[in-house]
C-alpha cells in the first residue's frame, strides 16, 4: 500500500511540529511508498521511500501558488498513491475530496481540536473516516470517527532519574488565554508564601498579538504579585530540550479546559515527570490515580491541594513508574500508525 500525506510542515527542528517527522518515518516502515505534500519544508532526514513536495510557504509563495501545487501535486503524484492520510487540516480535504474520490483514493482526515467550523463538517462527509485521540478532542458527532490515542516519541521521551525535592513547576504550551496561565501564576503567589524555593517555568511562545498582549499581562501580575524572579519564560525548546526540563521539575501543570488529550501530557508522564491538570479526558489514562492529579477546573486551592499532598505522597516512583510504562505502552508513534496502517487496510 502506498501513502499520500498531507500537512502543515515537515521540519524536524520545528519546536511545534517537528513532532510529526518522526511520524513519517514510522509510516515509511508500514507503507511502501509515502508521498508527503506540506505546505511548508524545512529540515528533513527521512527513508529513501518518503518523497517531500512543499507548497512553498518557506519560498514566500502566494495563495494562489499554493492551490497551484496542490492540485499539479496530487494528480502528478496519483500513481504513486493508494490512501490519502491528511493531518489537521481539513481544508485540504475540501480541496482534494472529489478528485481523491474520483481516483477511488480512501480519505482519513487527522483531526484533535475543539473547534468545530463549517469547513470541518464538509470534511467529514468527504472524508471515509476520521482519526482523533479521544471522544472529547472532535466536536463532530459522526460514525466516521475512531479514537486512536496520542503518538508521541518514545525515543525521546522516555524514563529518567529524578530529583524529588524539587520545587519547579513546568508548563509546556503555547502562551494563550485558552492555556490558563494565570491558573499558575496565581497558585505560585501562595506556595511561595509557606516555601520560597518554589518556581515556575512556562515553556512555549506566544503567537499572535492576542497572545502577546496576554503575555504582557502575566507579566503585570507577576510584578503586581512580586513573584517574577520565580518566573521563567523560557520560549520554545526541542523535544530534548523539554524532556530535560521534565526531569529536573517537581511536576507539570496542564489548565486547559477539558477537551482532546494534551500530549504534553503523556511526554512528561513518559519521563517520569507528574502530571497535575484540570482536563477530565485524562481520566482514563490517570485509571485509580485520577484523584491524584486532575483538579477542578480554574480552581487555584484545589490545585495547591493536589501539589501539597503529592509532595507528601509517600510511594511516588512506583505510581509514576507505572504511569509512565502505561503511557510508552499504549501511546508511541509506532503504535498509533499501526492503528492507523489497520484502518486503511480494512
Amino acid at each position: 500500500m502506498r501513502l499520500l500525506i498531507v500537512t502543515q510542515k515537515v521540519d524536524k527542528k520545528d519546536p511545534i511540529l517537528g513532532f510529526f517527522h518522526r511520524w513519517i518515518e514510522e509510516f515509511a516502515k508500514n507503507f511502501e511508498k509515502v508521498t508527503v505534500v506540506c505546505l511548508e519544508k524545512g529540515e528533513y532526514n527521512l527513508p529513501t521511500n518518503v518523497k517531500v513536495l512543499s507548497l512553498g510557504k518557506e519560498e514566500r509563495r502566494s495563495k494562489a501558488e499554493y492551490i497551484s501545487r496542490f492540485y499539479r501535486y496530487i494528480w502528478q503524484e496519483r500513481k504513486n498513491y493508494d490512501v490519502v492520510f491528511v493531518h489537521m487540516n481539513q481544508e485540504y480535504i475540501l480541496l482534494g475530496g472529489l478528485l481523491w474520490k474520483l481516483l477511488n483514493r480512501k480519505m482519513i482526515l487527522w483531526y484533535t481540536h475543539r473547534q468545530v467550523n463549517l469547513k470541518l463538517q464538509i470534511a467529514e462527509k468527504l472524508a471515509d473516516a476520521i482519526l482523533t485521540s479521544s471522544e472529547e478532542s472532535f466536536g463532530v458527532k459522526s460514525g466516521k470517527v475512531k479514537y486512536v490515542g496520542h503518538g508521541i516519541n518514545t525515543e525521546i521521551f522516555k524514563p529518567m532519574t529524578r530529583d524529588w525535592t524539587s520545587h519547579i513547576l513546568v508548563s509546556v504550551g503555547r502562551i494563550t488565554p485558552i492555556k490558563n496561565c494565570q491558573i499558575l501564576l496565581d497558585s505560585l503567589s501562595l506556595l511561595i508564601k509557606n516555601n520560597p524555593k518554589w518556581q515556575v517555568v512556562f515553556i512555549g511562545d506566544p503567537v499572535t498579538n492576542s497572545d502577546k498582549a496576554y503575555k504582557d499581562k502575566l507579566e503585570d501580575k507577576m510584578k503586581k504579585n512580586n513573584i517574577a524572579s520565580n518566573v521563567q519564560f523560557v520560549g520554545s525548546l526541542t523535544p530534548t530540550e523539554i524532556k530535560d526540563k521534565f526531569s529536573k521539575a517537581f511536576a507539570s501543570v496542564n489548565m486547559t479546559p477539558t477537551g482532546g488529550m494534551d500530549k504534553v501530557v503523556l511526554e512528561s508522564l513518559a519521563v517520569g515527570c507528574p502530571v497535575f491538570t484540570s482536563n477530565v479526558a485524562c481520566q482514563n489514562l490517570f485509571g485509580k490515580y485520577s484523584s491524584l492529579f486532575i483538579f477542578k477546573f480554574d480552581d487555584i486551592s484545589n490545585l495547591i491541594q493536589k501539589i501539597e499532598s503529592w509532595k507528601n505522597q509517600e510511594n511516588k516512583e512506583d505510581i509514576v513508574s507505572e504511569l509512565s510504562n502505561k503511557v510508552i505502552s499504549g501511546y508511541s508513534v509506532s503504535n498509533v500508525i499501526e492503528k492507523i496502517y489497520r484502518i486503511f487496510d480494512e
